[in-house]
């Protein structure tokens, strides 16, 4: 097995990324309900972790999941989440790759926990909320009118980081397990099982 990475990895990397995001969107858009917007926590970890869990049947290289995390820290980023999504992805890449790298991309407990951590990138979506809050409700207030930013400060107060980034990890482990239920041959053919 060649330990750099190769092209044909940086596409593989490349379409679960596009994967990722696409599933990151498409449950973000139940945002303009404004109780979703702290699901999201939950949601994007539970849902994501299908296709994550079958990229970690062809991830067998260090820095594939960071490619991955960094791109979706970029994405979030220049779509107008804010530069904390480019800084918690990278954390969050890097963290999931050692724990991987640790179970020699083949152990499933590590796997599993290893998408628990990569989960956890989240958090950067909701940084803005709570550190720039007044800047943020303004801008509630101006793209969505008052009563959905009085209705968002509510679900998400200034103490909620720590309950979210906890929501991340846990829903990203319950997606996991998911993910490998539903993919359990792959994981067999792949010598992760």
């Amino acid at each position: 097995m060649k330990q750099k990475i190769q092209p044909k990895d940086l596409i593989t990397t490349g379409i679960f990324t596009a994967i990722m995001f696409v599933i990151c969107m498409g449950v973000a858009m139940l945002g303009y309900i404004p109780i979703f917007i702290p699901l999201l926590s939950v949601l994007v970890p539970l849902v994501g972790g299908i296709p994550f869990m079958l990229f970690l049947t062809k991830v067998k290289k260090f820095g594939m999941v960071l490619i991955m995390s960094v791109l979706m820290g970029l994405v979030m980023g220049l779509m107008g989440m804010g530069v904390w999504s480019m800084a918690t992805g990278p954390v969050a890449g890097i963290l999931s790759e050692l724990i991987l790298k640790l179970g020699d991309y083949k152990s499933a407990k590590k796997n599993i926990l290893g998408y628990g951590v990569f989960s956890m990138w989240l958090i950067g979506n909701y940084i803005p909320i709570v550190v720039t809050r007044d800047n943020y409700y303004s801008m509630l207030i101006s793209g969505y009118g008052q009563e959905y930013a009085d209705t968002l400060m509510g679900y998400i107060p200034d103490w909620s980081l720590l309950p979210l980034l906890a929501a991340c990890f846990i829903s990203g482990i319950l997606g996991a397990l998911l993910g490998k239920a539903l993919l359990k041959k792959h994981f067999v053919r792949a010598g992760i099982a």
